[in-house]
């Protein structure tokens, strides 16, 4: 295992406790579904018709280790299984649903992918999802010592890791000297 294995995880941490949550109503939820072709008694992947267990944001909200603005809010929320989740992760959502990426709807021979698109992007041209400026809002002061916080973090992940590489190599040794 490699402490900066989990560097994205920090990413994300870091970009998602800025990000607000914004719970829906029932009324949202029902309107999303009925977009979407769904009601609560087949509700499913968006992406693949499996079982979904879970909500995925149809648009990242992390994009080349940095927010994209969106946040977390039903305007931005699709059901999804977890295939399709975890494959998806921050690429584009039709890009990846027409893509071989393993584990996307076309790899996996989702035979009603046209479909889907089609409601997919009738449920994104329903109402945008905000976006904001985080930098913005917050002054570049703060933002620039948030950011300096995760920086701050990786490098010493970084400069553990090193350790850690050094101290297994010397434990290793001494088990194979036993």
């Amino acid at each position: 295992m490699k402490i900066t294995g989990r560097s994205s995880s920090i990413t994300n941490a870091f970009i998602n406790s800025i990000i607000p949550v914004v719970p829906p109503c029932a009324e949202e939820v029902q309107q999303a579904l009925k977009i979407l072709g769904m009601t609560h008694e087949n509700f499913q992947c968006a992406y693949c018709g499996g079982v979904a267990s879970e909500w995925d944001h149809l648009r990242p909200l992390v994009k080349d280790k940095k927010p994209t603005g969106y946040i977390s809010e039903i305007h931005n929320l699709v059901p999804s299984c977890g295939k399709c989740n975890q494959s998806k992760g921050n690429k584009e959502w039709k890009t990846w649903m027409l893509s071989t990426a393993r584990l996307s709807p076309t790899a996996r021979g989702i035979k009603d992918i046209s479909a889907r698109v089609k409601r997919l992007e009738a449920y994104e041209n329903s109402k945008a999802p905000t976006k904001m400026d985080f930098s913005a809002i917050v002054g570049q002061k703060v933002w620039a010592q948030h950011q300096d916080n995760l920086e701050r973090i990786q490098s010493l992940m970084r400069e553990s890791q090193e350790l850690a590489t050094k101290i297994n190599a010397k434990v290793a040794s001494a088990y194979k000297a036993l």
